[in-house]
Parts: C-alpha cells; sequence; structure tokens
C-alpha cells in the first residue's frame, strides 16, 4: 500500500479514537510514528484535520469533511486488495453485491438465504453506500450488481424487482404509536432522525416534496449505523423514517408505524443494476434467481 493510502487509512483509525495511543495501539504501531504521518499529511494538504489537546484528539470540522471523503476511496482500495488476495490464493471471486438499505427483514435478506441455499459455497461480499456512489462502482466493475431504489441516470442493464413500504420507527411511548399509521404531516412535526447513506438521501427527497421543502423538516443527520440510530429514536430523540426491511431489527422502545400519504400507502421501488458485459458466473446464477422470483415484464430490460 503506498504512503498516500496508508496515511489516509490511518488517520480514518484515528478519527474512530479520542487518543493517538489507543489509535496506534489498533495500527499496531508506534504512537510517535502515526503522529508523525498524521502531522505530515497534514502539511501535504495544509490544512489541520486534528484537533490535539490535553483531553485528547479530536477530528476538526474540514478533517471531518475531508475524511467523509476519504472513506469510500479507503474502502474501495480494501475491497480490490482483499478480491485479488483471494483470487490469487486460489480462491473463487466472491460475488460483489451494492445494497442501500437494511438486511434484516424483507425480500433481500430473503434472496440471498435463497442463493445459498442453492449454492452451498456461494461467497458474496456486500458493499454498504449511496445510490450515485454504488452505480459509479457497479460502472467501473468494482462491484457486480448493485440493488437499489428505481430511477435515475443509469446506460445498462435494469431488472426491476420489489416494492418496500416506508415505516417509521418512533418512541413506544410517543403520541404517534397509537395511530395504526402515520400521515406524512404528522411525521412533519417532529424532529426527523437521518443518516448520510442508504435510502435516507431519497426518503429526504420523498419527504421535502410532501413539505414544501426541506427547510420545513428539523432534521438532524447522524453519523451512525442502523442500531445506533434506533438507539436514539428508543431514547425519545426524534423519530427516524425507514424501509420494512430494517422492521426485523429489534431494539427495546421502538415501534415502527407504516408511513401513509395522501393516496394511502408510501413505497419505494427497487431494481438492479449490472453491466451487459460482466461475465461473472456467480452473477449469471444470482440474476437468474432474482428473474425466478421477479419476473422482468418490460419490453426491454435497459433504461436510460
Amino acid at each position: 500500500m503506498n504512503s498516500e493510502l496508508r496515511d489516509l487509512k490511518w488517520a480514518l483509525v484515528a478519527s474512530r479514537h479520542r487518543s493517538l495511543r489507543q489509535a496506534a495501539e489498533t495500527l499496531n504501531t508506534r504512537q510517535s510514528t502515526l503522529s508523525r504521518r498524521l502531522h505530515d499529511l497534514e502539511c501535504e494538504l495544509g490544512v489541520d484535520l486534528f484537533e490535539r489537546t490535553t483531553g485528547g484528539t479530536k477530528l476538526t470540522p474540514v478533517g471531518r469533511e475531508f475524511l467523509d471523503a476519504a472513506r469510500p476511496l479507503v474502502d474501495e482500495a480494501d475491497r480490490l486488495f482483499l478480491t485479488f488476495k483471494t483470487r490469487r490464493n486460489g480462491g473463487n471471486r466472491p460475488l460483489r453485491i451494492g445494497i442501500c438499505s437494511s438486511l434484516s427483514a424483507g425480500n433481500l435478506r430473503e434472496t440471498l438465504a435463497e442463493l445459498c441455499r442453492q449454492i452451498a459455497d456461494a461467497d458474496i461480499l456486500l458493499v454498504d453506500g449511496a445510490k450515485e456512489g454504488l452505480l459509479g462502482e457497479v460502472a467501473a466493475g468494482a462491484i457486480d450488481v448493485a440493488i437499489l431504489t428505481s430511477g435515475g441516470r443509469w446506460n445498462d442493464r435494469v431488472l426491476p424487482l420489489w416494492g418496500e413500504r416506508v415505516v417509521v420507527a418512533v418512541p413506544e411511548h410517543h403520541p404517534l404509536n397509537n395511530r395504526p399509521a402515520i400521515k406524512w404531516r404528522e411525521l412533519c412535526d417532529n424532529r426527523i432522525l437521518l443518516t448520510r447513506s442508504g435510502v435516507d438521501f431519497e426518503l429526504e427527497q420523498l419527504l421535502s416534496v410532501k413539505a414544501g421543502g426541506s427547510d420545513s423538516l428539523r432534521i438532524s443527520y447522524q453519523d451512525v449505523s442502523l442500531d445506533r440510530l434506533l438507539s436514539l429514536v428508543g431514547a425519545g430523540y426524534g423519530v427516524a423514517p425507514l424501509l420494512e426491511g430494517a422492521v426485523g431489527f429489534v431494539c427495546p422502545g421502538v415501534a415502527h408505524r407504516e408511513l401513509h400519504g395522501d393516496c394511502g400507502q408510501m413505497r419505494l421501488q427497487f431494481a438492479a443494476y449490472w453491466k451487459e458485459t460482466n461475465s461473472s458466473p456467480m452473477l449469471q446464477r444470482f440474476l437468474d434467481l432474482l428473474r425466478a422470483r421477479y419476473p422482468d415484464l418490460s419490453v426491454s430490460a435497459t433504461s436510460g
């Protein structure tokens, strides 16, 4: 790994710890070495990434912005190294699937379970992310197929799949928990917890259209995983719009209710995206399974 990529990776590890000593232990290197590499990176960029105090080390605002942009690059490099090391050691390349929704329940989880039942030695590598980023990785050949919400610009193969209901995670003792379904207008009166990954961007757009603009929404962005987001909901910090695939994740103090619009149940449609030129045998097996479960009834399986 060249020095620049290594420095980025070390900076990401350091950002997850309050002390350089703990970060250095995680990286199995000396604290002085880590400190010097981070200082050199800051000098090269001409900005301070970290604020160093007697109480520990934390990211500066520009440091958080820079590492948020660097994280996908480092993750993709790690996946690339892992893929080619596996092939070099005689293993088959795993089927690389991009996803933007939870696997705790729902159609995607069941489809992957069926793949495992049909192919005992099936090896997959799941890549989480936002829609545009995952489509870019499919186009670049970094992943084989992406299961994403329908729509957007894509000039290669598309297979329409299932739809998922939009649900809302609410605290058990919240007044909205007394309703069989929540109207979007009621949702907009509450603090809305969202992450910056997965389908949350599309959920935000959907709610923004309904509310007449995002300025009228009380959105609190959280840079956490689903379990921590639901923990915040259970603690009473807000409500979280999700897709039904996340309902299988049980969190104390949290209930789920359907979100309804003016015409009833709100849903998002999903599709599989891949490149026609991808000849991976595992990809073809996976696509055959998807077609058997969700036949393509369109005239053409491409979209522009």
